[in-house]
């Protein structure tokens, strides 16, 4: 079984920290509406939240699950993480830092 060759390229912090903190900020993404649902639960419960928003918890972590437990997913969120690493590259700069706003007076 051959090893596909980008998958060679990746060192363990990479698949094991970077590309899976993109995969929770996509998931969190697409799963907007659970999210809204259980924060606005636990905002209107109070200190009773554990009880009152297992309803919504469980829709949350179901939603995210399924996210990171699709391979698709992953290649999805992996393919985005090397775009990332190629341009960093060539470039210099962090993702975050080149897409932040330049000053508009001098």
């Amino acid at each position: 079984m051959a090893l596909d060759p980008t998958e060679q390229h990746l060192r363990h912090v990479e698949k094991d920290v970077l590309i899976p903190k993109i995969m929770r900020e996509k998931a969190r993404e697409r799963c907007s509406e659970q999210v809204e649902d259980f924060t606005k639960c636990c905002k209107d419960s109070g200190i009773l939240m554990v009880v009152k928003c297992r309803k919504e918890n469980s829709a949350l972590k179901e939603c995210l699950t399924a996210y990171y437990n699709d391979p698709t997913f992953y290649e999805e969120c992996k393919i985005e993480y090397l775009k990332e690493r190629e341009e960093f590259r060539k470039t210099g700069i962090p993702t975050k830092k080149r897409l932040q706003k330049l000053p508009t007076s001098m």
